[in-house]
């Protein structure tokens, strides 16, 4: 491989043995610059190859003749996967290099873990910005000697809420040191972060087209409503495809699609924030080496995922946000090889919002047609059938009960009045009659003034207790002549 920059000869053989025959364009225009030292900005899409554009000066930057109880290296990103990711690629290139220790620390694993490896010592520390805090507050993490800071998808940790905890970071390290900082997007906070962290930085940018890889083949995927499971799975078995992710919206459709999946003869597993670190980590290993052929995530946990051999992504619901789009099919088509996306879009509103991403990334996105998609039915699982059983079970039982209530109060409402021993009608008959002395018919068996119906309800109450005193009254003389 031909480079244009002096690194290590360790560095460079280990980057031969991860499979390199070329550079992309945001290595070879920002690893030199960052080897000299400057403070860079590096703006890049998705899947451009940033981990190791900032991974080979970490390698190379760090004096073994230093402290090695000090780190001389940070790196921030956004998520657990991203840390683990970047510190698994960061280790692949310390494979020739002696005397380097690295780390990943993140939230969700055991303090107690990560602080006898943090009082080692270790050169390249990789952290989630919440739990560098710690470290720091804990003085576990010694930055006197820190010679380079690395903020990776810094605009992705300013949207989870981390730009007081980057502010407090930046404040804590060495003021002499190098900045270098990745993003996507360039918004108002990067450039604040950029003016009062960065001394002069170097922008590079790469040139594009447009917003997505050029080597990754996209495909809107129109179906039934109803049969997207058996639509994934139609074209999982159609186009061969080894590994794939599927990406949700929400926590509760990863948990509901993976047993669908399963159903269908496809191995699957989900991947969201609500899952405990050590079953992440499980899931990730089972992924990583192929045990699983379709990883269901949502957008956040799937920040961070670089695996080199995804065949397909598949968009099961579409995106809320056309970066969310760029960064869900950046999962595959990653360091120059070949990718696949699928939409999947069942009504007119879905078409609607598939428009808009296809005017905003200004990709060709072709439409996937065969006859067996077309013809799909929906079919229902033992489980959604039952669901739907008791769901018309329950509501012809409310039905029967509204009808029987509505002719009990019928009845009880539009009876004739009852009366009374003189002959005179009883008061409740005065109640049902209007000033021409015409009885007053009813609206559906309710009397439309609620005080009436109330009225009603009080004067069978002084009726009946009457009445069981007039007979008192009779029985009790008797019993005193006696």
């Amino acid at each position: 491989m031909e480079i244009n920059f002096e690194i290590k000869p360790q560095i460079k053989r280990a980057l031969d043995d991860m499979g390199f025959e070329s550079l992309t364009e945001i290595q070879q225009k920002s690893i030199p610059l960052i080897l000299s030292g400057k403070d860079v900005i590096g703006k890049s899409q998705t899947g451009s190859g940033k981990t190791i554009a900032f991974g080979v000066p970490a390698v190379e930057i760090v004096d073994k003749e230093l402290n090695k109880k000090y780190t001389q290296v940070l790196v921030l990103v956004p998520t657990r996967e991203l840390a683990i990711q970047a510190c698994s690629e960061i280790r692949k290139l310390m494979k020739y290099t002696h005397d380097i220790k690295t780390v990943a620390i993140y939230g969700g694993q055991m303090l107690s873990k990560q602080i006898p490896l943090m009082r080692q010592g270790c050169q390249i520390v990789v952290g989630t910005p919440g739990r560098i805090m710690d470290h720091i507050n804990r003085k576990t993490l010694k930055l006197q000697d820190l010679r380079m800071i690395v903020l990776d998808e810094a605009d992705e940790m300013l949207n989870m809420g981390f730009r007081e905890d980057i502010e407090t970071i930046l404040k804590a390290v060495p003021q002499e040191r190098q900045t270098v900082l990745f993003s996507a997007t360039m918004p108002k906070e990067i450039l604040d972060i950029v003016n009062n962290y960065q001394n002069n930085p170097q922008l590079v940018e790469v040139a594009k087209k447009q917003a997505t890889v050029e080597t990754i083949e996209q495909y809107a995927v129109e179906c039934p409503k109803g049969t997207k499971a058996d639509a994934l799975a139609y074209i999982m078995r159609k186009e061969n495809i080894g590994l794939g992710i599927v990406f949700c919206n929400t926590k509760k459709m990863v948990d509901n699609l993976v047993p669908l999946l399963e159903e269908r003869g496809i191995f699957a597993r989900g991947l969201h924030g609500d899952m405990r670190q050590r079953d992440r980590d499980r899931v990730m290993k089972e992924f990583r080496s192929g045990g699983v052929q379709l990883l269901v995530a949502t957008d956040v946990a799937a920040r961070g995922i670089d695996v080199n051999n995804v065949d397909a992504v598949f968009n099961y619901d579409i995106p809320t946000q056309t970066e969310y789009y760029i960064h869900r099919i950046g999962r595959t088509g990653r360091a120059g090889k070949g990718g696949t996306s699928y939409t999947f879009i069942t009504d007119r509103r879905q078409l609607m919002q598939m428009g808009n991403i296809v005017r905003s990334v200004k990709a060709e996105i072709k439409p996937y047609e065969t006859e067996e998609l077309e013809n799909l039915k929906p079919v229902k699982n033992n489980k959604e059938k039952s669901a739907a059983k008791n769901s018309k079970a329950e509501k012809a039982d409310k039905k029967k009960t509204s009808k029987e209530k509505a002719a009990k109060a019928d009845k009880l409402i539009t009876e004739k009045p009852v009366k009374s021993k003189t002959g005179k009608p009883d008061k409740n008959d005065f109640l049902n009659k209007d000033k021409t002395g015409k009885k007053e018919k009813t609206d559906s068996g309710f009397l439309k003034n609620k005080k009436m119906r109330k009225a009603i309800k009080e004067d069978f109450a002084i009726d009946n207790k009457s009445k069981s005193k007039k007979k008192i009254s009779k029985k009790q003389p008797k019993k005193n002549k006696k």
